[in-house]
């Protein structure tokens, strides 16, 4: 292995693989590595294993925009998507640049050699690596354990107590009663796959999610697929769906209560069983945190076939044989399931350092969404958070590509984003998820306008990343 080199990506995910792809399209004169820790490609999709582990954004969308998602389902399985990302690896060439269990450790940028020094375990020892960029592809969470709250006489509980970050393999849940204790979008997957075997299958959540069925396939796709060539009708539906996202997006925020009253009325149409409409029914409002989608209802049948159930409670305790709720329910349980979250560790715990000085990035501002405050040749790709999160990774590549070509033409080293004293820093995600939340203090933060800024907004953000100039108020380049 080469260990000096121009770019070094970190991460073989979605994102790596979707850098990687314009690195090579867009810096060819540049050398590539990308190191991914795990011995796969496709980061969340090759590590979750639980039944049914499913995207939560349309795959046209949260497919590459350069090779299209061309299958017929809208929500793909996990092993699809690893597939696909393999594919598409593979097709473009971005696989040759892969070292897998090569695991980032330390990351120090040495002033005096304008280059990164990166420490890295493989499975022939520990090496160092030199790059002039380095960009972290590595997620937000850590791969190595989930959130799993204390819950009181969990030790006396004599089932099988699972995380579902770390699903058993020969896990047997046919005709047991089950508990998923959680209601995002881990649980409302769980649910109906586990139910198909399950002797019966228990949602017990502490407060209530905004779910919303979504066809595999809708009519415009439907007629799409059926009259024209394969590429033509998947970026149409792309185009489709990234407009429809948008509009309801900026319907639901601004007028909370009739998006509540939407959200409910199709509901109700869809769930004929008697469920209490207080199982559905958040006291926060559409996209303070994510909406759930599930697949053709897939939850609501399993509801009206009587093979699953919501509780909407706070758990008391463990018991030997399930859970005891605040309300003096019992739960009967032969497994119980932890979905209550993941997480948060970005750059997967890797120290960040300048000159052998550690950097809170949590403390640091993002320019442009992507570049790290007073830190050089640095990014972090991050996606959206009310939007498929390609959409945005696709945008903040092509804009480092740009800027990468740009210090060439300059016969420059290296860029530095400094931000002004007038710039004042906000919260980069504004959701009121628990796992953001407490996790808050160390995610980068952004400034209240743009460079600083990026708006959420697809539209809004690849005019602005597609149209920065160089060289741009709050970036230094230096020789």
């Amino acid at each position: 292995m080469n260990n000096v080199v121009d770019v070094v990506v970190v991460g073989a995910g979605l994102s790596g693989i979707g850098l990687g792809y314009y690195l090579k399209k867009l810096c060819p004169q540049k050398s590539l590595l990308i190191l991914e820790g795990r011995e796969n490609l496709g980061g969340t999709w090759d590590l979750f294993k639980y039944p049914g582990i499913r995207s939560d954004s349309d795959m046209y969308t949260y497919g590459y925009q350069f090779n299209p998602w061309t299958e017929r389902d809208s929500l793909a399985t996990g092993s699809r998507i690893c597939d696909y990302l393999r594919h598409t690896a593979e097709k473009f060439g971005i696989d040759k640049h892969i070292r897998y269990q090569h695991k980032v450790t330390h990351l120090n940028w040495n002033s005096q050699t304008k280059r990164w020094e990166l420490n890295v375990s493989t499975p022939e020892g520990d090496s160092v690596i030199e790059a002039q960029f380095v960009f972290s592809c590595s997620g937000y969470y850590d791969y190595s354990q989930g959130y799993s709250p204390q819950f009181e006489g969990s030790d006396d509980f004599k089932g099988t107590l699972v995380h579902p970050q770390f699903w058993p393999e020969n896990l047997d849940y046919q005709d047991k009663n089950v508990v998923v204790i959680g209601s995002g979008a881990t649980a409302v997957t769980l649910v109906p796959n586990l139910a198909q075997k399950a002797k019966h299958v228990v949602m017990l959540q502490r407060t209530p999610t905004y779910i919303l069925s979504r066809p595999q396939r809708d009519l415009l796709t439907k007629v799409a697929q059926a009259l024209l060539p394969k590429n033509i009708a998947s970026q149409l539906v792309r185009k489709k769906n990234i407009w429809l996202g948008k509009f309801y997006f900026k319907y639901m925020t601004k007028n909370p209560d009739k998006a509540k009253k939407i959200i409910a009325k199709r509901r109700q149409a869809l769930l004929t069983s008697p469920v209490d409409d207080k199982h559905f029914t958040p006291n926060y409002n559409p996209w303070e945190q994510r909406l759930c989608l599930v697949p053709d209802a897939d939850l609501f049948n399993s509801l009206n076939e009587g093979k699953a159930s919501i509780v909407t409670d706070e758990i008391s305790r463990f018991t030997p044989t399930g859970i005891e709720t605040k309300s003096k329910q019992h739960l009967d349980a032969d497994i119980i399931i932890t979905a209550t979250g993941l997480k948060l560790l970005f750059m997967s715990g890797v120290e960040l350092c300048i000159d052998g000085v550690p950097q809170d990035i949590g403390s640091k501002m993002f320019y442009q969404g992507v570049l790290l405050q007073d830190v050089p040749n640095f990014g972090m790709l991050f996606g959206y958070t009310n939007a498929s999160w390609t959409l945005k990774v696709e945008l903040v590549s092509q804009y480092i590509c740009r800027l990468i070509n740009h210090l060439d033409e300059q016969k420059a080293n290296y860029f530095v984003p400094t931000a002004s004293s007038q710039i004042k820093p906000e919260p980069f995600i504004n959701l009121s998820s628990g796992y953001f939340k407490r996790a808050q203090d160390s995610i980068p933060k952004q400034g209240h306008i743009a460079p600083w800024r990026l708006d959420q907004d697809y539209d809004i953000d690849k005019v602005r990343l597609t149209k920065a100039a160089f060289p741009a108020s709050g970036l230094e380049v230096h020789v």
